[in-house]
């Protein structure tokens, strides 16, 4: 075997200080959000945990594909959030709607994408939900909130320490 071919598998290899730098940044811990930051049409709300726990909550069931176990999260539909902070839909929205979609981003940098169909009860079948408690217990180490939704087979539009969601068109 040549050189060459052994060249780019060894400098592709972390070293052992590179190795134990990604071991420390993937068990750092994220500082938690204390509220969740909401844009729609330009115009931003900022909400507290107790505002949100004040709206009316939601329960669902959940499969998380990393853990290998159900999960039951309660929380605030983000449909039900958009449109009491501005985006309701109906006849006259229903257009736009069709041609928005929302960006959600935890404190750790994390990002998603959803288009707004998606999170609107009459127009798909899952929910997603702005979540405040699992199993009936504070999220703990996925923050004061977590986004989650029902109908994803994995959870890798789940955002944990959410911190802002942005209702965007669609250009």
């Amino acid at each position: 075997m040549s050189i060459g071919l052994l060249l780019p598998a060894i400098t592709a290899m972390p070293c052992r200080a590179q190795t134990q730098a990604m071991a420390e940044h993937e068990h750092a811990k994220t500082p938690l959000s204390n509220g969740l930051t909401l844009t729609i049409d330009g115009k931003t709300t900022m909400l507290t945990v107790a505002d949100l726990q004040a709206l009316p909550q939601r329960i669902v069931t959940v499969h998380d594909e990393h853990t290998k176990a159900d999960e039951i999260y309660s929380g605030v539909p983000l449909g039900d959030l958009l449109a009491k902070y501005g985006f309701a839909v109906d006849k006259t929205t229903q257009r736009k709607m069709l041609h928005s979609y929302l960006i959600a981003t935890g404190m750790d940098k994390y990002w998603v994408l959803y288009s707004a169909t998606e999170v609107e009860t009459p127009e798909h079948i899952g929910d997603v939900l702005v979540s405040l408690a699992k199993n009936g217990r504070p999220l703990g180490d996925d923050g004061l909130l977590k986004l989650v939704s029902s109908e994803d087979r994995k959870p890798q539009r789940w955002v944990r320490i959410l911190t802002a969601i942005t209702l965007k068109p669609a250009e």
